[in-house]
């Protein structure tokens, strides 16, 4: 697998187009007033699904073959990677099952099923998932659609950083949550394109930091440990090809909290009135933490996703 290059984003934008609006980049006074820069949401929450992974499920399922349209697809899923393939196998007509860990949020497997997906439950964590979908796709011919060594899924999200310096070309600063690594992966790629003098921050849960640990060290390491409650972090295995991206086009990558992503999503709510999931929220909690070098620029927070229950949601706030 080759990561994809700038022009495989533009044209999986082109292809994206035809099914979804571009999500807004909002600027918020009272938020940069607080903050000390200026501060830029880009809204992936406002995406049909709630969450930016839908970019690159139509990227990806429009170009399968008639072969693997036939033979339908297969994913492994905290919710929001699931729901990509979901609406998108449901726009081309395709077979889709996902499969989730115990305790998935229960509103993100709901809307795969009104999606049209087949649901399965396996495993306690994101990964034993991933494994029995890897064993299904061996043993029963569907495509397998990985949740970030997809060079077209990656193409699809970074189409969130293509936006971003459309709507704000002098962005100074953009800060990605990762879980997997394909929107960070993606957002850079566009990012860097169009301005390498653009800062590209991911950020990760300090309690599942597999992914930050593999780019620290500059090789692909497995954890035991992912104990966040932000799903769209809480993965134990880094991926080659969304690394491979990451270790070349960060500037930095830093952990926050699952205290300071309670907070973050506290402060979007108070500020901007939009709900963010525990991964939404991880842009704002860096930018939070980094505030003082990030005084007096031009910083785009990606808020990834909004699918938190009703219950976190009342608990957090």
């Amino acid at each position: 697998m080759k990561p994809p290059v700038f022009t495989d984003i533009l044209d999986a934008k082109r292809v994206i187009d035809r099914y979804l609006q571009p999500t807004p980049l909002h600027h918020y006074p009272g938020l940069s007033s607080e903050l000390g820069f200026e501060t830029y949401i880009k809204h992936e929450n406002h995406q049909p699904v709630g969450a930016f992974k839908v970019r690159g499920g139509i990227n990806l399922i429009s170009r399968l073959s008639a072969e693997e349209k036939t033979a339908g697809v297969i994913s492994a899923s905290t919710g929001n990677h699931g729901q990509s393939v979901a609406y998108a196998a449901k726009l081309f007509g395709v077979k889709a099952i996902i499969a989730v860990p115990e305790g998935a949020n229960k509103d993100k497997v709901a809307s795969m099923r009104a999606l049209g997906a087949t649901v399965e439950t396996h495993g306690k964590d994101f990964d034993e998932a991933r494994n029995w979908v890897e064993d299904q796709s061996r043993t029963r011919g569907y495509r397998y659609i990985h949740s970030a060594n997809e060079p077209l899924l990656i193409a699809g999200v970074g189409t969130i950083g293509l936006e971003i310096v459309l709507m704000q070309p002098r962005i100074d600063v953009i800060i990605v949550p990762v879980g997997g690594g394909s929107g960070a992966a993606g957002v850079s790629i566009a990012a860097k394109a169009v301005n390498p003098n653009i800062r590209v921050i991911a950020v990760q849960s300090s309690h599942a930091t597999v992914a930050y640990d593999s780019w620290r060290e500059k090789r692909i390491l497995s954890s035991n440990v992912s104990t966040t409650f932000a799903d769209g972090m809480a993965t134990r295995q880094a991926f080659e090809l969304t690394q491979s991206v990451l270790v070349r086009n960060l500037d930095d990558f830093i952990l926050v909290t699952d205290d300071e992503l309670r907070g973050a999503i506290r402060m979007l709510f108070d500020y901007t009135h939009n709900v963010a999931e525990g991964a939404g929220a991880a842009s704002l909690a860096a930018a939070l933490k980094l505030r003082d070098q990030l005084r007096g620029k031009k910083v785009a927070l990606d808020l990834s996703g909004g699918n938190l229950t009703s219950e976190m949601l009342k608990s957090i706030l």
